[in-house]
């Protein structure tokens, strides 16, 4: 199957008349709004093995990380050799877990991600007991490991380690006291969220916001799933499909601790290219949402691999008809259409720097997100010049880019090609214009 083809089946996706659109859509609202948390991300790892067996041509295994990979029946999954395409997508959410219980209507929690001091005083939680939700408050910090604004990433203990501490809980998360309303039941483990509206699609001239708990990393798992499904449709239709496998990854949000499992336990063959899945903080002038889906050639941290992210620039070029941003030498596109963008994100790291520095092909697809890891106005916390306290909200992404990014990844399983290195380009420019030099 060419590129070519593949691009031209997969962007079907962004027409509204898609006979399976509302149900992705529907599958990234059920999977942002299961609670989870870093070592408590069994209810979307429920939701992802529930897809798997209503799908006989699928499978799953998962290694001792608790990491789950979704394949194609009759892949041999545990082939050292084999040289699959894996899109892959984590689990967490900066969230809390319950560390100790002092009576009915107050506990410690735990916090595990990464989230601006202010946004924790006096802020509303939900702790999920079971199928049920007791809401309480905050009422303060009781300890930080590192003591700095930066509540959510704990750097280098002091020595002796986790001295201070309160009992039960790991010392390495700050920790925080909650009063619940009413007596709640809950058991060391439960997770507790952020106490947030609805979750809702609201409509804009773009095709639509949706607003929701948890877009990273779970909105793109939803994309994976729906290019897997057009994937394995595609397949049981007589297409060519490449040995595409999704990786669902766990504790991403405190260091990507099950990447790295992942990677160190050769749970996937070194021969393969992994294609990183995030939700990345959006900036309005440079990562727009409905901008589209983002090819991000690297993080904060590294580059990723560039033969990997060029090859999916092709398809996505052959998607949109065009470069995501015109060169010099080239008129502007007419508004509309398929969008794109190619853009660095050096406000965060992803696990596509963690595949790279473990001896991976490697690279990211992002979805553009807004109230990063549900801090609303925070671009003006961060500068100082909020008007209003710092409260949280519900993250949210663009309909349009949720769409892109599926048509992406599908087009992608339907043929991403092979990109010389830039150094053989750099040969074939040698070899091909090298007499121009001598021309006086």
């Amino acid at each position: 199957m060419t590129t070519q083809a593949g691009a031209e089946r997969a962007i079907a996706l962004i027409t509204t008349d898609h006979p399976r659109r509302d149900e992705y859509l529907r599958w990234a609202m059920e999977l942002t709004t299961l609670p989870t948390a870093t070592g408590r991300e069994g209810r979307p790892a429920a939701w992802i093995k529930e897809w798997v067996e209503a799908r006989p041509d699928v499978a799953m295994r998962t290694d001792e990380h608790f990491n789950i990979e979704v394949h194609f029946q009759g892949a041999n999954a545990a082939d050292p050799d084999a040289a699959p395409i894996y899109f892959t997508a984590h689990l967490d959410h900066p969230a809390f877990v319950v560390a100790s219980v002092g009576s009915p209507t107050d506990a410690l929690l735990e916090f595990r991600g990464g989230v601006m001091a202010p946004y924790f005083e006096d802020a509303r939680v939900v702790v999920h007991v079971g199928e049920r939700t007791i809401a309480g408050t905050l009422t303060g910090k009781v300890y930080d490991p590192k003591g700095d604004k930066d509540a959510g990433n704990p750097g280098p203990q002091p020595e002796g380690g986790t001295e201070g501490a309160p009992e039960g809980t790991s010392g390495v998360f700050p920790v925080f006291a909650c009063e619940f309303d009413e007596p709640a039941g809950a058991s060391v483990g439960d997770v507790a969220t952020w106490q947030l509206p609805d979750a809702e699609v609201t409509d804009d001239e773009f095709g639509g916001i949706l607003h929701t708990n948890a877009c990273d990393d779970l909105a793109a798992a939803a994309a994976a799933l729906a290019a897997m499904e057009e994937l394995r449709l595609a397949r049981a239709g007589g297409m060519d499909v490449g040995d595409i496998r999704l990786l669902f990854t766990r504790a991403e949000e405190v260091g990507f601790v099950g990447a790295i499992g992942a990677c160190k336990g050769g749970f996937m063959p070194k021969n393969s290219r992994v294609i990183a899945l995030e939700t990345s903080r959006s900036f309005p002038h440079d990562s727009p949402i409905h901008g589209g889906p983002i090819v991000r050639v690297g993080d904060r941290v590294s580059v990723f691999t560039p033969e990997l992210t060029s090859a999916i620039s092709e398809v996505a070029n052959r998607l949109a008809g065009r470069d995501s941003t015109p060169r010099a030498t080239e008129q502007a596109p007419a508004p509309g259409g398929w969008k794109w963008q190619r853009k660095l994100m050096a406000g965060g790291a992803c696990e596509a720097s963690v595949y790279c520095r473990l001896g991976y092909t490697s690279t990211c697809v992002c979805l553009p997100l807004g109230n990063y890891h549900n801090m609303a106005d925070l671009s003006a916390v961060q500068a100082g010049t909020n008007e209003t306290r710092p409260r949280v909200g519900r993250e949210y992404v663009g309909v349009d880019d949720y769409f892109g990014m599926i048509d992406l990844l599908a087009a992608c399983g339907l043929g991403l090609p092979e990109t010389p290195s830039f150094a053989e380009r750099v040969e074939k420019l040698w070899d091909e214009r090298k007499f121009v030099l001598g021309e006086g």
